[in-house]
């Protein structure tokens, strides 16, 4: 594909849908940028495969919010590798299967932070409710939680979709095109709106994480429940607020794509796979790692099957 030969400055569509030379360097980038996120592909599902094991994971609010946040973050993953293995490639899809990726990696986008305010709000029923948290946080109500947590992550993208359906040709969902985000904005609001709903979603975690973490330390304080329980779900909350930040990283992305489309195009293209290692895929690889590690009761089980795994034997 020649590059557009036009006196305007190229759009972020138009760059992104320009091939560029495979350089060592470039090959290099992109071995990392894909290898990266397929090691802790791996590493989710084998996570996954451990609290399949064991009834109390099946059965616990907290591990059943641990395993969706494990599906999600998967999900996430293996699309955001298909959709820069095509731009990568300069493979063209038709839009309506970009449409489709685009819609489940928003969709788990949003997902990781609202299910982080579900886990917050589940320790903090554990610690400053315990007598009722068996009522409150039951397998049935934990799984209502997380459908609606699909429907209020799906809710920014399907309004593209559907701004999409009124405003173009049939023949536009049939036609080739590079697959990125940008195929699905087609009107300037549409930009705007994604940024304040992704604004507001995250506002929104933060706040309840803040909130369920003054709640757990005033309980602590009054020595009216187990001062190490309290602890434990204090640093827990910390740590939600940690996946938080590493989350809100990846909201960046968009925002500095936009950013850097004003930059030349090689240095476009050299940044473009920083910006996706980095702020998209990295953080969202490390989230689910470091919560699944820090478990007392999931880590030995998640050795055990990881030495299985590479044939080891184990010791009674």
């Amino acid at each position: 594909m020649d590059m557009p030969n036009v006196s305007r400055p190229l759009t972020l569509v138009e760059m992104q849908a320009i091939p560029v030379a495979f350089t060592e360097e470039r090959i290099l980038k992109m071995f990392l940028a894909l290898f990266t996120p397929t090691l802790f592909i791996y590493i989710n599902l084998l996570m996954l495969f451990t609290l399949r094991t064991k009834a109390i994971f099946r059965e616990t609010s907290r591990y059943i919010l641990f395993a969706h946040m494990l599906i999600n973050d998967t999900i996430h993953l293996v699309l955001s590798l298909v959709l820069y293995a095509l731009g990568g490639f300069f493979v063209v899809i038709m839009r309506a299967a970009c449409a489709f990726i685009v819609l489940m990696t928003a969709s788990t986008f949003i997902n990781a932070p609202l299910n982080l305010a579900v886990m917050s709000l589940e320790r903090y029923t554990a610690i400053c409710f315990p007598l009722r948290h068996g009522e409150l946080a039951t397998p049935e109500r934990t799984r209502v939680a997380v459908v609606l947590v699909w429907v209020l992550g799906s809710f920014n993208v399907l309004t593209d979709v559907f701004v999409l359906f009124i405003l173009a040709e049939p023949s536009f969902y049939l036609s080739p095109s590079v697959c990125t985000i940008e195929q699905l904005k087609v009107m300037p609001w549409q930009q705007v709106k994604s940024m304040a709903l992704s604004t507001l979603f995250f506002t929104a975690v933060g706040a309840i994480q803040l909130y369920t973490y003054v709640a757990i330390l005033r309980q602590v304080r009054t020595a009216s429940i187990d001062r190490s329980s309290g602890q434990k779900a204090l640093r827990t909350v910390l740590l939600h607020a940690i996946q938080l930040v590493l989350s809100l990283m990846s909201f960046f992305y968009s925002p500095l794509e936009f950013l850097m489309a004003k930059l030349p195009l090689p240095l476009y293209k050299k940044l473009h796979i920083i910006n996706y290692f980095l702020i998209l895929v990295l953080p969202r690889c490390l989230s689910s790692l470091i919560y699944g590690i820090r478990d007392e009761t999931f880590r030995p089980l998640l050795k055990q099957y990881y030495l299985c795994c590479r044939g080891n034997k184990l010791s009674p």
